[in-house]
């Protein structure tokens, strides 16, 4: 079976691109390679992926920064021509600022940095990020963040719904999506997004932290199943 081609994009701040790293090469058996944010271009990708951390420090706005450095632009050309983009917590945050997603992610409600496992239902598993999940399969992932509030506008709501964008939302351990499970004030408990054509995703939830049993579960490894799956 072909290998796919992972990058990596490496930020003065990133702290979770190990992990995936890891993930990739060594649970997956991928080929993977770290990209660092001032590299002019990318040869030979097939799926990039923004990890989390705090690029520049989380100076400004969270991603504001980051979406100003030379390889940004090339995450755009990549995302246009159809390359499949995963942006995982600030890497969410990034693809917000690069208006490669809708919506901005604001301070948690509780304005408290939070690092706990949250529970994640899934309520579309017709997409290129969850193809190995069953609709409305309930996930347990961490979550680590101060500005994971995940806002949008109505029209850019509407939009989400008619277009089937929103891929994962917060719920209890029952499927029940409400203000006692919603754990940083996300509007529609949003937790993870795509664009429209279905290639980008972001999501707040850490799935690297959770795709190998001896770390306390298997819930992340089936995003990157799902991933992996679409490109055989």
């Amino acid at each position: 079976m072909k290998k796919i081609n992972f990058g990596i994009i490496q930020f003065p701040g990133s702290n979770c691109e190990q992990d995936c790293f890891y993930v990739l090469t060594k649970i997956f058996n991928q080929n993977c390679k770290y990209i660092w944010h001032d590299s002019k271009s990318f040869k030979n990708i097939d799926c990039i992926i923004i990890p989390g951390g705090f690029s520049y420090g989380d100076y400004l706005r969270t991603g504001a920064i980051a979406s100003q450095s030379r390889i940004s632009n090339n995450i755009k050309e990549f995302a246009s021509n159809g390359g499949m983009v995963l942006g995982i917590c600030n890497g969410f945050q990034i693809l917000t600022e690069l208006n490669l997603l809708p919506g901005v992610l604001l301070r948690n409600k509780s304005l408290s940095f939070i690092c706990e496992n949250v529970t994640l239902k899934t309520t579309n598993n017709n997409s290129k990020f969850t193809s190995t999940l069953m609709n409305d399969q309930l996930l347990n992932i961490p979550i680590a963040h101060a500005d994971g509030n995940y806002y949008a506008s109505q029209k850019e709501l509407a939009s989400l719904k008619a277009n089937n964008q929103i891929i994962f939302q917060y719920s209890d351990k029952y499927g029940s999506c409400d203000d006692q499970s919603n754990p940083n004030g996300s509007i529609l408990n949003i937790a993870g997004i795509t664009n429209k054509e279905g290639n980008v995703f972001g999501l707040m939830p850490h799935p690297e932290r959770v795709s190998e049993s001896i770390l306390g579960g298997l819930d992340g490894k089936k995003i990157f199943d799902s991933i992996i799956k679409s490109f055989t």
